[in-house]
């Protein structure tokens, strides 16, 4: 299941380039909550302090249980991180997107899909295995919320696949894409499939074009 971990933010007032760059310059970085029912609200984190939280967290699905300090009031929300901007090059966190979610209601969302093992078509096949999709899009409450979903691949053979319907997914979670869709495939290896080509190609009749009459040549000159 998703870790759910507690996070402080304040809430800010100030926007706009000036402020945001006042923020950054105290160490703090700048984010946003939103959801259906609330409407946006402009908060900031203590940069160490997310920096460090993104840098444990072993997917992009993590929930996080926000205490927001708004003058003398504390507030509690629960939150999916949505979406983190980072520097170019320092890869330092610029912003950060919290998406609000209630824990009885159910939430869609993308989770990552992990391969787990060597594919016995790779190791001793020669095959290549192919992923297909990086992430599947899941509906589950939010205590229900994997990390990942892992995919031990050890005994598929060259030509096997993994589909939707496939997946090894936890009690409460099910997917939303359509069950027929591939995840992943031991594909034959190049070679094979090269010489499958070859084979094809040189199994085709020579198709020779009709040579034209001397005199017809020569009337078109």
């Amino acid at each position: 299941m998703a870790k759910q971990i507690k996070l402080k933010a304040q809430a800010r007032t100030q926007v706009g380039r000036t402020a945001v760059k006042k923020i950054k310059h105290n160490g703090f970085v700048p984010a946003v909550i939103y959801g259906r029912t609330q409407q946006p609200l402009n908060l900031q984190l203590v940069a160490k302090e997310i920096e460090t939280l993104l840098s444990r967290a072993t997917s992009e699905n993590v929930l996080v249980e926000l205490e927001i300090a708004d003058g003398a009031q504390v507030s509690s929300r629960l939150a999916l991180i949505q979406e983190v901007q980072h520097h170019a090059v320092r890869r330092n966190v610029l912003h950060v997107d919290f998406h609000a979610v209630n824990a009885d209601e159910e939430l869609h969302t993308h989770v990552p899909v992990r391969v787990m093992g060597e594919a016995i078509g790779v190791r001793s096949g020669g095959g290549l295995l192919e992923v297909n999709m990086h992430s599947v899009e899941v509906a589950c409450l939010p205590k229900d919320l994997p990390e990942f979903i892992a995919i031990d691949v050890s005994a598929m053979e060259v030509g096997q696949s993994i589909h939707v319907r496939d997946l090894p997914l936890p009690g409460g979670v099910s997917a939303l894409a359509h069950s027929e869709l591939t995840v992943l495939h031991v594909a034959a290896p190049k070679t094979e499939v090269a010489a499958e080509a070859a084979t094809g190609a040189a199994a085709q009749p020579e198709v020779l074009k009709e040579k034209k009459p001397a005199a017809a040549a020569a009337g078109k000159k």
